[in-house]
């Protein structure tokens, strides 16, 4: 693909989505995922590094675990298999003599080989008391957390857009509100579809949904959290 000198393109590997020179390109300069993601169960979790996240932003944001030079070339990604979960065996019947013999069942535990059983409650000394006052402690330590300090940014520093499809470096003193170009969300994954809620565009395809254009205008933000 032919380039004009100081024209930016947009890296097309998965999990980088930087944008380059193309003869600013040193090997090692790309860090992306060559392996799909796998979504099941509400959790994400790319293949490649098995790392994984409940959060969709989070997500996106694990580094990449491969190194290389930045392409504009379409990454394939080959499907993922998922590993066969043998169906649960059945526990054997036993009788009373069985559960007779075994020490669990004696002192009223819960035992999986000859099914649930009574437990016991018992109350020793203070340790109700202790429970209680280390819940109330608890509660005092949630409710009383400081609140982190804000985030004094120079003007001129590097900065990388965490709005989601957006991931450009831009500067504070060149941001304004219609710098960035996003997906205000949240993200939508249903039935092998993937899409936007913002802008109502489902794909099957992972890669599709990277390369879905954002729908929305707005000021960079390199702290969406705060």
């Amino acid at each position: 693909m032919e380039n004009k000198a100081g024209v930016k393109l947009r890296c097309q590997r998965i999990g980088c989505d930087a944008m380059f020179y193309e003869d600013d390109n040193p090997d090692g300069s790309c860090r992306y995922h060559d392996s799909g993601p796998i979504f099941h169960d509400g959790m994400k979790e790319w293949s490649c590094c098995k790392k994984r996240s409940h959060d969709f932003s989070l997500f996106l944001e694990i580094p990449g675990c491969k190194t290389g030079k930045h392409t504009t070339e379409k990454q394939v990604v080959a499907p993922v298999k998922k590993k066969a979960v043998p169906p649960p065996t059945a526990a054997p019947s036993t009788n009373a003599s069985a559960k007779d013999s075994c020490s669990r069942c004696r002192q009223g535990f819960f035992c999986s080989d000859h099914g649930s059983q009574n437990r016991p409650v018992n109350i020793v000394g203070d340790k109700s008391v202790n429970l209680a006052r280390d819940a109330s402690a608890e509660k005092d330590s949630s409710v009383q957390a400081p609140k982190p300090p804000k985030k004094i940014v120079d003007i001129n520093e590097p900065q990388t857009c965490k709005n989601k499809g957006c991931g450009q470096t831009f500067k504070e003193k060149d941001n304004h509100d219609t710098a960035c170009s996003y997906h205000p969300g949240p993200a939508v994954f249903h039935d092998r579809m993937r899409g936007w809620k913002c802008c109502d565009i489902h794909v099957k395809e992972f890669d599709e949904f990277m390369s879905i254009p954002p729908c929305t205008k707005g000021w960079h933000n390199a702290d969406p959290v705060s």
